[in-house]
């Protein structure tokens, strides 16, 4: 049987995938969703420890919600999945009906969301623009990004 599968690998045409270069407003905005989503996991905790909703909406409300936040963090270059991760961020401020504290930690990671937008949106645009002028320099080159 390993000489079949071996056969099999062989005989397939090796393609090497090219990744695409995520922007840096794409990165930043991404780590923000993880954060959160380990935050909805401890708000979970919190809520089911608290005795305020039964335990099946509770965990499956807090599943969802990671879900979301997760599958957002895939569809960032999209201009939708920045919408709902907007969406979402108004979603966590509403938290706060459930744990009072929520509205504060909410707030601030709204906050960290609003800056990563901006500031990663200013660096992408900087970014294109030194890339740009690189090529007008040096038609005959493409300039290398460091995928790091």
């Amino acid at each position: 049987m390993e000489e079949v599968s071996e056969g099999k690998a062989s005989a397939r045409s090796p393609r090497t995938r090219v990744r695409r270069a995520r922007s840096v407003t794409e990165s930043l905005l991404s780590i923000v969703l993880s954060l959160e989503a380990f935050l909805i996991f401890f708000v979970t905790l919190v809520v089911y420890g608290l005795d305020q909703l039964d335990p099946v909406t509770t965990f499956a409300g807090g599943a969802i919600f990671i879900v979301l936040l997760a599958l957002t963090g895939g569809v960032l270059r999209f201009p939708a999945g920045v919408w709902f991760g907007w969406v979402l961020q108004v979603a966590i401020l509403a938290t706060g009906f459930f744990v009072p504290a929520m509205f504060g930690i909410g707030a601030v990671f709204v906050a960290l969301w609003t800056f990563c937008f901006i500031r990663g949106r200013q660096i992408d645009s900087q970014k294109a623009s030194f890339l740009a002028e690189q090529s007008s320099h040096n038609p005959t080159e493409t300039p290398k990004e460091n995928n790091a």
